[in-house]
């Protein structure tokens, strides 16, 4: 095994990272925050890192599929490591606890065990909002440019195990200039929600963060309340607006910027819209049935509920846990769907759902018809059967992973809400769940053993499966 290469790899990448984290030390000085303790932590990650590729430096990066996988598990474990770090230095919490926020934040879950948000300073609240927006996009997408550099082979390699989705549809010709044109597509949707925030009343230090929480679908807010700390309807609704978008295919944002809309016309996007809009109208007729509020504001706070769970976000308006039986339901049912394939969102992903409904329907038609080759058809290209047997395997271990979860919350005594939408919102990377862990409650109650489980569970999520439990196969650990 090339054990160089991953550690060059991730000497890279924690370079890049500690480059990121230094923005904070700006916010502490805005505020007049301390931040001795943060300047000497950033100032050793990056003077170690360095270090390593100073001894590295003729060692030229050859990552194969087998290395890629495991530099981006350790990639994950290290950056709940290093992430917590600073919010382990700076608040009154157990290295577990900071390591379960961490990885809460990198993996856009939004998770948290903090009771009193607005008691951090700001320099963590930033932090956690930074590491939102870097494990958005990807952490390796980010550097993969400076890897293609290196090694094109290794860069592609390192993608394809990090990239959510089924495959990666290639835009530009080289895999490096594909992921500079997410990031740049992903910077301009920041600034332009950060902006539009501004603009409807929030102060600039809130609009970054939620900006930064918002397009990566992560969740993490800078108020108790989340975004009904806002009444503002301009703030829900494009809060709302840049959720959707951002629980679209990325690719599909590039093309528009070449000048080409033929991305959202895909089936996914399609079906994507329209279940939205059938969960979050369905979702409004419940609330108004049984709520005081007006028409317009069961419209307001539905759509914005469908919209954050769906996406995988995790802002809330109000504690939907409250809400009706059905109402309930809606958004239980939100949390199986996610986003597009190569979006931030996690979750199972509704071009999953369209082949699988669609494999079920061509099973039922060869019943009718034995002798009739039926097969099934995605944007007018037929579906290889490879990708039908990936696309069911990751449901199997998907829904496993819930269900092993789920036991795992139960056997520590707490009720089966409680259990099986936390399981689901830390698999899916959702954030809060309904019970004990709704959005109106946190994550401080687990002991430590249990946020490190979580955490874990959250990664696999993260990373759909298929990277994380491939290392338990022996096939994998076999001879390179």
């Amino acid at each position: 095994m090339n054990y160089k290469s991953i550690i060059k790899t991730l000497a890279i990448i924690f370079l890049i990272v500690s480059l990121f984290f230094s923005s904070e030390l700006l916010i502490g000085y805005i505020y007049d925050e301390e931040i001795k303790k943060l300047f000497y932590y950033i100032t050793a990650l990056f003077l170690s890192n360095s270090f390593i590729l100073l001894l590295l430096r003729k060692h030229k990066i050859n990552l194969k599929v087998k290395e890629s996988i495991l530099t981006v598990n350790f990639l994950w474990i290290l950056l709940g490591i290093f992430g917590g770090i600073p919010l382990y230095l700076y608040t009154n919490i157990s290295f577990a606890s900071a390591f379960f926020e961490a990885v809460s934040g990198f993996t856009t879950t939004g998770a948290t065990i903090y009771k009193d948000i607005e008691s951090l300073p700001h320099l963590i609240l930033f932090h956690r909002s930074l590491m939102h927006w870097l494990g958005g996009m990807g952490v390796i997408v980010l550097s993969i440019g400076l890897l293609s550099m290196i090694n094109p082979t290794g860069g592609l390699s390192l993608f394809k195990a990090e990239s959510t989705g089924i495959g990666i549809d290639k835009i530009t010709p080289k895999i490096k200039d594909t992921a500079k044109s997410l990031w740049i597509v992903y910077l301009v949707l920041t600034l332009l929600d950060m902006l539009l925030l501004f603009m409807f009343g929030m102060n600039w230090f809130d609009a970054i963060n939620h900006a930064f929480s918002t397009i990566s679908t992560g969740g993490f807010s800078t108020k108790n309340a989340s975004l009904g700390y806002w009444s503002n309807d301009g703030i829900i609704w494009t809060t709302t607006i840049f959720m959707m978008l951002s629980g679209v295919n990325f690719l599909a944002h590039i093309k528009l910027f070449h000048q080409d809309s033929s991305g959202y016309k895909s089936e996914e996007v399609k079906w994507y819209f329209l279940i939205f809009f059938i969960l979050s109208i369905s979702l409004s007729y419940y609330h108004y049935q049984v709520a005081q509020d007006s028409v317009f504001h069961s419209i307001k706070h539905s759509f914005f509920t469908i919209a954050s769970v769906m996406t995988t976000t995790g802002f809330a308006t109000v504690d939907y846990g409250l809400w009706s039986h059905g109402s309930i339901a809606l958004i239980f049912l939100a949390m199986f769907i996610g986003g597009n394939a190569g979006s931030t969102a996690g979750g199972v992903k509704v071009i999953r759902y369209v082949i699988i409904f669609k494999t079920v329907f061509s099973e039922l038609k060869k019943i009718l018809h034995p002798s009739s080759l039926i097969s099934v058809f995605i944007d007018g290209s037929k579906v290889a059967q490879r990708i039908l047997s990936l696309v069911f395997v990751f449901f199997f271990l998907y829904l496993s992973t819930v269900i092993a979860v789920t036991i795992y919350i139960y056997l520590q005594g707490y009720d089966t809400m409680t259990a099986i939408s936390g399981a689901l919102a830390m698999v899916g990377n959702i954030g809060p769940g309904f019970a004990k862990v709704d959005p109106a409650s946190n994550f401080s109650f687990f002991s430590d053993t249990d946020k490190v489980v979580l955490a874990i569970s959250m990664i696999i999520g993260r990373l759909e499966c298929f990277t994380v439990f491939v290392l338990f196969s022996k096939e994998f650990w076999k001879k390179f």
